[in-house]
């Protein structure tokens, strides 16, 4: 069996690795739903987008599924402090999961254009919501939020959901719609024919621009406008899972800490922009299938970006620092981090081999002829 550190730093990289899962195979569905009122112009033409994912929108929320069980398996001081915490926002951001297959199932039984078009901005806007939050709850990261421990290790937080709405985490908001929403542009253009998918082209290629802002302004306010945390005694890799026995310092700079420890790691936020750009000119270029690897890039070296500034806290605290929970002293046992990593390595490949042939069997583009054919429904 792996020691303790060696466990925890795996299960460190699983969670990273669910969530750029997700953002990949769950982000075109939410950034195609941002942008869908604005690549199709009639009925027909909303009714090819939405064959463009619903076959394969339920199975990519395998991926959110995942990345909840790998919190509450590995990381259960982590799961139990952000659903309380964060209850509404979760909350809001499952509402708007819920909404989308009560859109697929309801927009077509009547034909009535009043009904179709209230479901398509329902869809529409559920897709924005949830974009924007997960950019916000990242945000909120880096701030801290307010909570502490009590002497029982339970999380007791300070009320107020729209305290969370602040302009750092808005602006981190931004960049996380705007990255989902240049990935869902760039599916549009993979999977529709034309005029949809030009749209869906110049569309991505201004989601990708304002993506390269936003990011690159959210990384100058993390520098130098928002202090960071940084361990300073306490925290033993290979120690007992307990937050209350470190010393946490506020300082400035403190999220740059590894970044200046590590140079190397300067790649990742370059690897991000490169990837957008580059999404950008292959969609200029008409390669969809390469803007599609290259936009998924893009969403990958983001998240890196955030999770190697913050590690080794999961949950920073804005009120009492040394209450944060880290890599360190927030995991399960070295033995249910043993177990559940068996298990993952089980599972984890059936799910990537039965995605991998599930979009193997649906490849090639939706045609527009063939929606219109069918009239009212699909």
């Amino acid at each position: 069996m792996p020691d303790y550190e060696t466990l925890r730093l795996i299960w460190w990289f699983l969670l990273g690795a669910l969530l750029i899962g997700f953002a990949i195979m769950d982000g075109f569905d939410l950034g195609l739903a941002v942008l869908y009122r604005f690549i199709a112009r009639d009925d027909a033409e909303r009714r090819a987008l939405l064959e463009a994912i619903e076959p394969v929108w339920d199975g990519n929320q395998v991926w959110f599924i995942l990345g909840g069980g790998a919190a509450f398996a590995a990381w259960p001081l982590l799961y139990a402090a952000s659903f309380s915490g964060l209850y509404l926002a979760m909350f809001l951001v499952l509402l708007s999961f819920i909404v989308r297959p009560v859109c697929f199932n309801y927009r077509n039984k009547l034909v009535l254009q009043r009904w179709r078009y209230g479901w398509d901005w329902a869809l529409s806007l559920g897709g924005t919501a949830a974009a924007l939050l997960f950019g916000v709850a990242f945000g909120n990261l880096f701030l801290g939020l307010p909570f502490s421990l009590d002497e029982l290790e339970r999380p007791v937080f300070s009320p107020g959901f729209f305290a969370l709405l602040n302009p750092f985490a808005l602006l981190t908001g931004l960049v996380s719609l705007s990255m989902l929403a240049m990935h869902g542009a760039v599916y549009a253009a993979l999977k529709s024919e034309e005029p949809l998918a030009a749209r869906a082209r110049r569309l991505g290629q201004w989601a990708a621009l304002f993506y390269g802002l936003a990011f690159l302004a959210a990384g100058f306010w993390i520098a130098y406008g928002i202090p960071g945390l940084r361990i300073e005694s306490g925290a033993d890799p290979d120690g007992p899972s307990n937050p209350m026995l470190k010393t946490v310092v506020v300082m400035s700079g403190g999220w740059l800490g590894n970044y200046e420890s590590t140079p190397a790691l300067w790649a990742l936020p370059a690897l991000s922009i490169a990837g957008a750009m580059l999404t950008a000119l292959l969609l200029r270029l008409r390669r969809d299938g390469l803007a599609f690897l290259t936009s998924a890039v893009a969403q990958a070296g983001t998240i890196l970006t955030a999770g190697f500034a913050l590690f080794p806290f999961l949950l920073p605290s804005s009120t009492h620092p040394s209450h944060s929970l880290t890599v360190w002293d927030a995991s399960s046992s070295r033995l249910t981090l043993f177990i559940m990593l068996i298990v993952t390595l089980v599972f984890l490949p059936v799910v990537m081999v039965y995605t991998a042939w599930v979009f193997r069997v649906l490849r090639g583009r939706v045609e527009l002829a063939e929606v219109r054919a069918h009239g009212g429904s699909y």
